[in-house]
């Protein structure tokens, strides 16, 4: 909330201030006084000086150029003088809120509709984490995008406390006998409640900064947990979970992407049980702030044919170095070049079985592309949530954008793809807390292919008609379409990453010939 002055004036009285050195203006029912801000103003003195904003009510005009963040700035509350006496017109958001705006929040958040698949349980966590979220992640978030750091010591902490990070992991033993954000219960953790937190990430609105400081938790740890050797397997996990060191995943190579069997990264066994590992990974995300590595190479001299493929678990040490790779979004990613060089990886460091290292890369896949198809989603619409808003309040030729026809039927489809993309999404979310790992191999693969194909692509064209809806300000990194410009500059990364657009469709399609029943005839 802005400040509360005690001072009552009328208009009559404002509008007696209107020179350069005694400015006032009204936005909604506070009186600013930008006497002395008027000379710092990024957009001129000028501006302020026109008729429509010196000494007047400046509101509509404020809204058609800026986005309520320049208002909750607490430099800008302060030039807050007095009041009129009226009731306020807008409504200030508050850490943990909802958004009212149509369409601006998944419809089992409306108290007007009833889901299947959402309980209280699901609720309390939604609403403990929000303002989790916008409390202690996303103004760090929104600073470090731009400087480019990783996540800080203390947000470090925050998560690996609230025990974000073990939900990140989705359900499981590990968080049996835990009580969770919102009081809910480790053993009745599902994968709505993972989705919701998700989702819930997705607000922070800083892809390179989430991506770092959690996705490759994510993605990197699941093959330690589900098979790592103790006490190896316990004590990473405790470091990585309590946020005392990161982990990455590290499958791609400059050689081969999506097809895991091009790996060249290699594997010597040695008379002593170790390993010496030599390879590259490129494009792996957190890889510059990670301690630990899950790597897919190809092993030779053990136990099994030769050029098979294993996981190991490879610490940073000797031999172990990594390089920065610039990419389209924020370096605070930590996107890095890795290189291993006669590293000695100890027999305990193998995760599974010799040879098998194709099946836990493959295991992750599902759920890999199960959380990017979450992220797309939640992208979806809190892009589209922009939209709806902004073209409310801007005024063109005369009348709001919202009334222009063309502004309408862009806006339409981009409903109309954010909600085809979150009930297809909650139909597999259904599925995967119905079925076993063994099914969901199974019977989700081929669905949850065509799922990612056509989620990123609906993203892609929602954020491609926000950016025709913002015009320039879609363009720039500031102002109120930066977060149409940063989703647009990072748009490729769930269709690209966990295999791309059309590795999912022909994924999807030899899914269905492996079905397709021999006893049918049209």
């Amino acid at each position: 909330m802005p400040p509360n002055p005690t001072r009552i004036v009328t208009r009559d009285e404002v509008a007696q201030h209107n020179t350069e050195g005694d400015l006032w203006v009204i936005i909604d029912t506070f009186v600013y006084d930008l006497s002395k801000f008027a000379q710092f103003h990024p957009g001129g003195l000028s501006v302020l000086l026109d008729d429509d904003v010196a000494g007047r009510d400046a509101t509509t005009t404020f809204f058609s150029l800026h986005g309520m963040e320049v208002l909750v700035k607490p430099q800008h509350e302060r030039l807050i003088i007095a009041r009129l006496d009226e009731e306020p017109r807008i409504r200030r958001p508050a850490p943990g809120d909802l958004s009212r705006v149509p369409y601006g929040e998944n419809n089992w958040l409306s108290p007007a509709f009833q889901s299947p698949y959402y309980s209280a349980s699901h609720h309390a966590l939604r609403k403990a984490l929000r303002e989790f979220v916008d409390t202690k992640i996303y103004p760090e978030a929104q600073a470090h995008e731009i400087s480019g750091k990783e996540a800080s010591v203390q947000v470090k902490r925050d998560m690996a406390e609230s025990q974000l990070n073990h939900m990140r992991l989705g359900p499981g033993k590990h968080l049996h006998g835990r009580t969770l954000m919102g009081g809910v219960r480790g053993e009745d953790f599902d994968y709505f409640h993972e989705l919701v937190v998700v989702q819930e990430l997705s607000r922070i609105r800083a892809k390179g900064y989430s991506t770092g400081a959690m996705a490759s938790i994510a993605i990197g740890l699941p093959p330690v947990m589900n098979f790592g050797k103790e006490p190896v397997r316990s004590r990473v996990l405790r470091e990585v979970l309590e946020g005392e060191k990161m982990v990455c995943l590290c499958i791609t190579e400059a050689f081969a992407g999506s097809d895991v069997s091009g790996i060249r990264s290699r594997a010597v066994r040695q008379p002593d049980g170790s390993w010496v590992l030599n390879g590259t990974k490129k494009w792996i995300t957190g890889g510059m702030y990670a301690d630990y590595f899950s790597v897919a190479a190809k092993t030779y001299g053990g136990s099994c044919p030769d050029g098979a493929i294993s996981m190991f678990l490879v610490p940073r040490g000797e031999g172990v170095q990594t390089k920065f790779i610039p990419t389209m979004y924020s370096p605070s990613a930590g996107t890095a070049y890795v290189t291993f060089d006669k590293v000695r990886v100890a027999p305990d460091h193998l995760l599974g079985e010799e040879g098998r290292g194709l099946f836990i890369v493959l295991s992750n896949f599902n759920k890999e592309r199960w959380g990017l198809i979450a992220g797309a989603a939640a992208t979806c619409r809190l892009v589209t949530h922009d939209c709806i808003l902004w073209a409310a309040q801007r005024d063109v030729f005369g009348k709001p954008l919202l009334a222009q026809p063309v502004i309408r039927l862009k806006l339409a489809a981009m409903i109309g793809k954010t909600e085809a993309a979150q009930n297809w999404l909650e139909n597999m979310t259904f599925q995967m807390n119905h079925m076993d790992y063994a099914g969901q191999a199974r019977h989700l693969a081929g669905q949850l292919a065509f799922l990612k194909m056509m989620v990123t692509r609906w993203m892609n064209e929602v954020i491609d008609d926000a950016v025709q809806i913002f015009g320039g300000r879609a363009l720039t990194k500031t102002g109120t379409g930066r977060f149409v410009e940063r989703a647009h500059a990072s748009k490729k990364f769930e269709a690209v990453g966990g295999g791309s657009e059309e590795i999912m469709g022909d994924l999807g399609m030899r899914q269905l010939m492996r079905d397709m029943p021999k006893d049918q005839k049209l």
